[in-house]
């Protein structure tokens, strides 16, 4: 069995020639929550609904679970939750779940323990009997997210959970991701919300203007960047330019009581120690020194700036 669920060569999607996504390669490890990330209208959704089989690629090549995404096999072991969703406001939640559970072909003697086990799950137990169209939007996408999982699938395409959700379902959301994770599934979560996405993620891909920009173990990719907090005697910006060998960027957090704060970045995080040494042999007092982690906003932020700025370069 292989270790990806996902693997693209090169998939191109287009739209009157140019809007979509282009020559994305990448793979999907199994077992994980794989977080796919870019600003609205990069392409995410276009991405997915390739994958799917829902809409053609240009080009390229992927296969889902081991099967080409031409196949109906790429899809029997998937749950889809899709960002706009529209269900029959006629139906209750249980009937929509019975529906979904025959499309399925969820065996029928199973399908009333797992309906009112999925109900649970998404904190839909007591509204099941109700008709969709009393439901609040919180409350329709918690019954997707049902409708999601109803097959029991290997896969979950995720796209936008919890935008509509308050507090206290994203919490849930991410808790009931989780769990997903914990059983051996791989989830694909479609999101801009990228301090939802922190929370939960163990890869990340970002994607802006149809292109990838990076891949990868995302507390891996924050090391980009080797960032330190310092509270020292106070100088002016200008100082720092004397250390310009292991400062490469500086940025004034505060300043009181002749001291100064400073985010500064460095070439290597390795050269930690010779920054000490270089402050206490100038005669600074050093107060503190604190190494920082980049978040996931701060690691994306980073990479779109990146590529941009080199296409700028490009296109000169």
């Amino acid at each position: 069995m292989s270790d990806y669920v996902i693997k693209t060569q090169d998939l191109t999607k287009l739209y009157a020639g140019d809007k979509g996504c282009r020559e994305i390669t990448l793979h999907v490890p199994r077992g994980v929550v794989y977080g796919f990330l870019g600003p609205n209208g990069a392409g995410k959704s276009t991405f997915v609904r390739t994958l799917l089989g829902l809409i053609r690629p240009t080009s390229g090549t992927a296969s889902v679970l081991g099967h080409p995404i031409s196949s109906v096999a790429s899809r029997q072991q998937v749950g889809y939750l899709p960002e706009l969703f529209r269900y029959p406001d006629w139906m209750t939640g249980m009937q929509l779940l019975k529906f979904h559970a025959d499309l399925c072909k969820v065996p029928r003697t199973e399908q009333k323990a797992r309906i009112y086990h999925l109900l649970e799950r998404v904190g839909l137990h007591q509204r099941g009997e109700e008709k969709i169209r009393g439901y609040s939007k919180g409350m329709q996408q918690r019954i997707g997210l049902a409708c999601a999982l109803i097959s029991d699938p290997a896969l979950v395409f995720l796209d936008e959970p919890t935008s509509a959700l308050d507090p206290i379902g994203r919490k849930e959301v991410r808790e009931l991701i989780s769990d997903l994770r914990a059983e051996g599934k791989t989830v694909f979560l479609n999101s801009h919300l990228l301090s939802e996405v922190e929370n939960v993620c163990d890869h990340v891909a970002i994607i802006n203007k149809g292109r990838l920009v990076v891949q990868g173990d995302w507390r891996e990719l924050r090391t980009v960047q080797a960032q330190v907090e310092v509270t020292i005697s106070d100088v002016e910006d200008e100082w720092w330019a004397s250390l310009s060998d292991l400062v490469t960027g500086w940025k004034r957090l505060g300043r009181w009581d002749g001291k100064s704060a400073w985010l500064l970045t460095l070439s290597e995080a390795s050269q930690i120690p010779a920054l000490v040494a270089a402050l206490t042999s100038r005669q600074m007092d050093v107060y503190q020194v604190t190494p920082k982690q980049q978040n996931l906003e701060e690691l994306f932020m980073y990479w779109i700036n990146k590529k941009e700025g080199a296409e700028h370069v490009d296109n000169r």
